[in-house]
């Protein structure tokens, strides 16, 4: 009996995706469970693991080709024969490394191998297959990810670590020409499909953004205020993305064409609010989602972002950590960015973009004072919403953020 391997459904609006690792070889047995083989998308990076146990029979795409939904990936024998003929093979190697390898410590290497086992399985994707590119020991390396995970950046600084020596024994290399000062970098299969989504929603989408400013003043007041006692009690700092949420989706309430979708000739409103939450990471941004936003506390809001930015720095986000959000909201605010026009995240109609607060001169009352200013920046979908609604919405959030008081209405 055979049980094919074929691409799984890869989340909201993700139709492709790249073989990326196979972790077995045609012949290996496999267990229920066991991962199989690493597929790429735009988003995530997804592990496909074995429904059945027996021998990978065989392996139809190969690494680096691309698949979609429903492909088949490969074949895993279930019968008793081809499960006993693998035994058989791993019994017959065993005389011969018995051999070749001396008796002398034998339980040292074993442990080392449980060791390497362990971390192994706290590895993100990319930085597993850099260290099997690389030839570097995990279990030598201490990850620095969320619950000590081993990243990207671990890797290269033990490959660094590793060449430094060699480096220092060589003659140094003479200057490389100008016109030969060029490097080459593949696209990942994830640059690939973020580049062409957002090529797509500029030219699928009538975006326009329109601009504000907002007074910094009360919010910082309150936040300096409460940190503290907030942090006591919750375990986790108060940040001022948790009172743009709540402001975000008291705009939504008051104009619910921004919380919606245009799917064939129609508009679907939602009535549920999943803010999607824009993160920078290793391979590109990608957007996890708040979901419920309306029914959570400003600390739930916190504790949340924390563990869903900590995945993506990790790489440990899963499909449903991206899956429907219905509105987003990015901060450039965080890399010194003073202005940007937001691009859409499709299928949404909506996306607020918040930037760095700045200490300039404002004109108050016939008075010139200085403030802690913030521009902030909403891009539309014009087919779907009016400018006046795209507007009146930032002016909302404005209105919310500048007396917060009215979150414990509106948000």
């Amino acid at each position: 009996m055979a049980t094919d391997i074929v691409v799984p459904e890869l989340g909201e609006s993700v139709v492709e995706a790249t073989v990326g690792t196979w972790f077995k070889k045609e012949g290996d047995p496999v267990s229920v469970g066991e991962p199989l083989v690493e597929l790429e998308t735009d988003k995530v990076n997804l592990e496909i693991s074995a429904s059945t146990a027996g021998v990978l029979a065989r392996i139809e795409q190969q690494e680096g080709v691309d698949v979609q939904i429903g492909d088949l990936l490969g074949v895993i024998d279930e019968s008793a024969e081809a499960v006993a003929t693998a035994s058989e093979a791993g019994d017959a190697v065993q005389p011969e490394e018995t051999l070749s390898t001396p008796p002398s410590e034998p339980e040292e290497p074993a442990v080392a191998m449980d060791e390497a086992t362990e971390h192994d399985d706290r590895v993100t994707p990319v930085a597993r297959r850099m260290a099997e590119e690389s030839g570097v020991d995990l279990a030598g390396i201490e990850g620095t990810g969320s619950g000590g995970r081993i990243t990207k950046q671990d890797v290269e600084q033990s490959v660094t670590a590793k060449q430094q020596p060699m480096l220092e024994q060589q003659p140094a290399a003479p200057e490389p020409a100008l016109e030969a000062a060029e490097e080459i970098i593949p696209m990942s299969r994830r640059r690939r499909t973020i580049a062409k989504r957002l090529v797509e929603a500029q030219q699928t989408a009538a975006m326009l953004t329109t601009f504000n400013e907002i007074d910094m003043s009360t919010v910082i007041s309150v936040r300096g205020s409460k940190k503290e006692a907030f942090e006591a009690r919750h375990g986790v700092r108060l940040g001022f993305m948790s009172f743009f949420v709540k402001a975000a989706i008291g705009g939504l309430k008051d104009f619910p064409l921004l919380n919606a979708e245009i799917r064939d000739d129609n508009f679907v409103v939602k009535r549920h609010y999943d803010i999607g939450m824009a993160v920078g990471a290793e391979e590109g941004l990608v957007v996890p989602v708040l979901r419920a936003a309306d029914q959570m506390s400003f600390a739930d809001i916190e504790k949340t972002i924390r563990i869903l930015a900590g995945k993506a720095r990790d790489g440990s986000l899963a499909i449903e950590d991206l899956r429907g959000g219905t509105f987003t909201i990015t901060n450039g605010g965080v890399f010194g960015s003073l202005l940007s026009t937001p691009i859409l995240n499709p299928p949404q109609v909506g996306i607020l973009g918040l930037h760095k607060i700045d200490e300039r001169p404002i004109a108050i009352n016939g008075e010139v004072v200085i403030r802690p200013m913030m521009y902030v920046a909403l891009s539309y979908d014009h087919r779907i919403v009016d400018g006046s609604e795209a507007v009146r919405f930032l002016v909302r959030v404005k209105e919310l953020i500048e007396d917060p008081t009215g979150l414990l209405l509106d948000g």
